[in-house]
């Protein structure tokens, strides 16, 4: 019997969620972020087809999405909905012969046996459907990657397999961006090295690539290429890498004691939640987005992992002190990543 991945994952879920809340909205651009003023500073968290088809997606600034998409309807983003209906869509995943790997509120991987994948993936859409009315797509692999990337090909509310066969048929000739776990600061480094398909970087030397991107990096990079994943779909819960908090500030702060100050006060909340957690942070982060939108980060490695607030405190000073611009800052943030 045939062993195969499914990557489950919900349509437009944040806007489908709030759609369901709201009727009368269906059809019509919805955009979420944010406390829903798109006259204050703030980002998009999700926008349904409808607002993308004008531009908008998440992480655009709420004023950049109002000036796209005018007939929009903003919304704020309410968690805590959203959060119990992933909760009734996990559920219903787990209701199947399958071992569930839940990668965050709207999408999972199942790894499953047996002849006929798409009957289950069907099976999956209607009881979602059933249980939640929402839609999904379901992506078919032989591997988490191959799943991922079905997933893509086809949304929306589809069923779509990519397999060892027909990998580079339907891969072959597209940009190295177009994998899982590529972004395009990396697909620019190989198009200057030559390499503008995922094709060609399939067949490129992995000692080549070691030497420009690492001997981890630049190997992983073409077993990706090829369609190889080894990584299997594991039940255990799911366990946060790190913990953040940022704030978007409605006006420009230009004191930078002001900005020290905030600092401060997100790396006590975010150590109190680590500590609450019972978990140790390894390293500290903070983002400083500057008036405009130009977001630089700089962090620093505690020399022993801790949740006492007033370490994880110092350690945000100290990342912040690497920041030598003193310009107007529009957003800030700190972030705790865990120790193992």
């Amino acid at each position: 019997m045939a062993r195969w991945v499914l990557h489950v994952d919900l349509d437009q879920f944040i806007a489908a969620v709030e759609v369901l809340r709201h009727p009368e909205l269906r059809g019509r651009p919805v955009v979420v972020g944010g406390d829903g003023d798109p006259t204050k500073r703030g980002v998009v968290s999700t926008a349904s087809y409808e607002a993308r088809a004008h531009g908008v997606h998440s992480g655009l600034p709420l004023r950049t999405a109002a000036r796209r998409c005018p007939e929009a309807v903003f919304l704020p983003v309410d968690a805590g909905a959203y959060r119990a209906v992933s909760a009734r869509v996990m559920a219903t995943l787990r209701e199947f012969d399958a071992v569930v790997e839940v990668l965050g509120w709207d999408e999972a991987f199942l790894a499953v046996e047996g002849d006929d994948p798409e009957a289950t993936a069907h099976e999956i859409r209607a009881r979602i459907r059933a249980a939640t009315e929402l839609e999904c797509t379901v992506g078919i692999g032989q591997n988490k990657l191959q799943a991922k990337l079905a997933t893509g090909l086809g949304k929306p509310a589809g069923v779509f397999r990519l397999t060892h066969r027909t990998w580079f048929e339907v891969l072959g000739d597209r940009p190295p961006d177009a994998l899982w776990g590529v972004g395009a600061k990396t697909a620019k480094r190989l198009k200057a090295m030559g390499i503008a398909t995922v094709g060609e970087l399939a067949a490129a030397d992995p000692r080549t690539l070691a030497e420009r991107f690492g001997p981890a990096i630049g190997p992983w990079l073409v077993r990706l290429a090829q369609g190889q994943d080894h990584s299997p779909v594991d039940a255990a819960p799911y366990v946060p890498r790190s913990r953040g908090r940022e704030t978007t500030y409605q006006h420009d702060l230009r004191d930078w004691e002001e900005v020290r100050r905030e600092v401060s006060n997100l790396a006590r909340q975010v150590a109190h939640e680590a500590a609450a957690e019972r978990r140790r942070a390894a390293r500290v982060i903070v983002k400083v987005r500057y008036a405009p939108f130009i977001t630089r980060t700089h962090g620093r490695v505690l020399e022993t992992p801790t949740a006492e607030a007033s370490r994880i405190e110092e350690a945000a000073l100290a990342a912040l002190d690497r920041f030598t611009e003193r310009r107007p800052v529009r957003l800030l943030g700190v972030r705790a990543e865990f120790a193992h």
